[in-house]
């Protein structure tokens, strides 16, 4: 399975993100059995005219998708707009029949800086079995990085039950910080993702699987609600296709069980 578009520009604040893409689907090939996933007609492509004169920029999105035995979906949303935004969102979504966590990877380049978040989201957060079996093996990791990048500031405090103690939010300044130290740290996160992948067995139990579906539902209605890109998307292809985008592919659950 290759990477489209994969070719890096010789300004790489233009194409600041492939790199991560580009090394997370080498990863996936590596150690998953790996499959298509559909990718609605007018989702796998979006370009668009922004600004006049001497700031008019084109912008490009590009959507990527797989799955997996264990794994739901595993996609992408990939912006290029030049040096002044580059926006990878890379989420993984397990099958319901696993009390997996999410991945989830918002890399966000905006005129004032960088804004990068990495974390497993947990289903439960309030069940200390759970965050004992995905959390705690994880806060190492997050305790390494967070020494090399400091904590971005407050987030909406109805936000907080959908992230874990090792959320990773930071907003460096300087792209080289982005290129190295947060690389390494979105690769470190995505390595033990993989490894709790591997290890998951699939859940029997009729009540938790029930409650694992509703937990999904839950963060899946949060997420398409607040979708921070939702404005952005809306202003360069318009508000049909954005609430078609996010609720068609982005997050896709509701859809997907309704027409099951």
């Amino acid at each position: 399975m290759t990477v489209a578009n994969s070719k890096t520009d010789s300004n790489p604040t233009t194409a600041l993100y492939q790199p991560f893409l580009d090394a997370a689907i080498a990863r996936l090939e590596l150690r998953l059995d790996l499959s298509p996933y559909p990718i609605p007609a007018g989702f796998e492509s979006k370009s668009a005219v922004t600004g006049k004169g001497k700031r008019e920029t084109a912008v490009q999105t590009t959507s990527y998708a797989f799955a997996s035995p264990k794994l739901r979906q595993i996609r992408a949303a990939h912006v290029q707009g030049g040096a002044a935004l580059q926006v990878l969102n890379f989420v993984i979504f397990p099958r319901l029949s696993y009390d997996l966590p999410f991945f989830g990877a918002d890399l966000v380049t905006l005129p004032g800086g960088h804004l990068i978040a990495l974390d497993m989201q947990p289903l439960f957060r309030d069940r200390p079995s759970y965050q004992a079996q995905y959390t705690e093996p994880i806060l190492p990791i997050f305790e390494k990085h967070r020494a090399e990048l400091s904590w971005g500031g407050d987030f909406p405090e109805e936000a907080r039950e959908f992230f874990s103690p090792a959320f990773l939010w930071t907003r460096p300044s300087e792209t080289s910080v982005v290129e190295t130290q947060v690389f390494n740290a979105f690769i470190d996160y995505l390595d033990a993702y993989l490894d709790f992948v591997e290890q998951a067995q699939p859940v029997q139990d009729a009540q938790r699987l029930a409650e694992i579906e509703q937990a999904q539902l839950r963060y899946i209605r949060y997420r398409a609600e607040k979708d921070p890109a939702r404005g952005m998307f809306t202003r360069f292809y318009g508000p049909e296709w954005t609430e078609a985008y996010i609720h068609g592919f982005l997050f896709d659950l509701e859809q997907q069980l309704q027409a099951a």
